[in-house]
């Protein structure tokens, strides 16, 4: 699949707490709904291609989790419950409804703690991709980028090798941006690592329908891990995605768009016709 360049704008958003936040939108918002996506550890340009993509067909928002790429983090947000309470103000301030949140890695964690708080019922659907929170059962383990380093983070993270970071090709101020993301994530992730080990005894409150999209040759989320996390929702579709790694949204967008569509017509738009 081609993913076309979409035009987007960035801008500044502010909302409760005095947090200003800092998101990108692709297209623009007609009907009041949308798709929320969160990035994970590798930024939100991670998101970028995927945007761009699923905005022929929605408003789709990107925002950037606070004390990401040099943005403002308030002392307040340290914590993916956090973050979650952002979006949900996000959401709000945006005035959407129906709203599909995606997230990807830990923002498949902020997505499923929205789930959990969405007392305006604003979200129709999640979309978790390599996503992380619930505690792995041994000898499953989720990797830390932190701990094993960006080189070997590459490795597992992607399956097509010309996909890989070239460390050694990086400037200095990249490499401190890098750093920099990777503390913020270590802030948000907690320890233990993007987990809570009371997290899975609470998803089965989540009454809306998830799609949990795994990338068959991912190092950094094992496949099994992912399964085990569909299983703790109620209204869950586990998809395995051949041939991709961490980002199956990036490696194989064809397969992710078309899970997604799938996912939509089945569950979501069958929901909202019953």
């Amino acid at each position: 699949m081609t993913v076309t360049t979409a035009t987007s704008t960035t801008r500044t958003i502010d909302l409760p707490n005095g947090l200003a936040l800092t998101v990108q939108e692709f297209g623009a918002n007609t009907d009041g709904t949308g798709v929320l996506m969160l990035h994970g550890g590798a930024g939100p340009r991670s998101m970028a291609g995927f945007a761009a993509g699923m905005s022929e067909h929605a408003y789709v928002v990107v925002p950037t989790h606070p004390g990401f790429d040099g943005t403002p983090r308030p002392d307040w947000a340290d914590t993916v419950a956090d973050l979650a309470g952002v979006y949900l103000d996000l959401v709000d301030a945006l005035g959407l409804t129906g709203v599909l949140v995606a997230g990807s890695s830990v923002g498949g964690w902020i997505a499923a703690e929205m789930g959990l708080r969405d007392n305006h019922g604003r979200i129709s659907a999640l979309v978790l991709l390599g996503a992380t929170g619930i505690t792995p059962e041994p000898p499953l383990e989720i990797a830390d980028p932190a701990r094993i380093g960006p080189g070997r983070t590459g490795e597992l993270a992607f399956h097509k090798p010309e996909l890989r970071l070239d460390v050694a090709s990086l400037s200095e101020p990249r490499r401190a941006a890098m750093a920099a993301n990777q503390r913020t994530l270590a802030l948000y992730a907690g320890d233990p690592f993007c987990h809570d080990p009371k997290l899975r005894g609470r998803l089965h409150r989540v009454t809306v329908p998830v799609l949990v999209l795994a990338g068959e040759q991912d190092g950094i989320v094992p496949l099994g891990y992912e399964r085990a996390l569909a299983d703790a929702f109620p209204r869950a579709t586990f998809r395995p995605v051949p041939e991709a790694g961490h980002f199956p949204h990036i490696e194989q967008p064809g397969v992710v768009f078309g899970a997604i569509g799938e996912f939509v017509a089945t569950e979501v738009e069958a929901q909202v016709g019953a």
